[in-house]
């Protein structure tokens, strides 16, 4: 199977001109043939992937590498949903957070003029 990944590079610049870059890896004692910008990204995603089968496997009674397969991905996709959800009420409470801090400082900064008014004028 020949598969093309991407991966989003947050904290890292990818050169404009990526060059794509084969490697084989093992998911489930089978080998997949896949190609992306970076193999060791790659690497990682099938042993998590893998990693989750196995889980799955083990904790099922089923032999059908499809319905593990099947279960996995639901297990990652509500593991992602999850993290999502977090990072969104995050994310809220840090822009709640920034207003309040700036409401505070302004706050703070109107009674910091007029204390020096009130020396300037005494």
């Amino acid at each position: 199977m020949d598969q093309t990944l991407t991966q989003p590079a947050p904290q890292q610049t990818q050169p404009q001109q990526a060059v794509s870059q084969s490697v084989a890896v093992e998911i489930y004692d089978q080998i997949y043939h896949l190609r992306g910008i970076d193999p060791a990204y790659i690497e990682q995603l099938a042993r998590v992937v893998d990693a989750k089968m196995r889980a799955v496997s083990a904790h099922g009674n089923t032999v059908d590498s499809l319905r593990v397969a099947v279960l996995a991905a639901l297990n990652i996709a509500d593991e992602l949903e999850t993290l999502r959800q977090r990072y969104e009420a995050l994310a809220g409470s840090l822009s709640l957070s920034q207003v309040t801090i700036r409401s505070r400082a302004g706050s703070l900064a109107g009674m910091l003029d007029e204390i020096l008014e009130d020396r300037k004028a005494g």
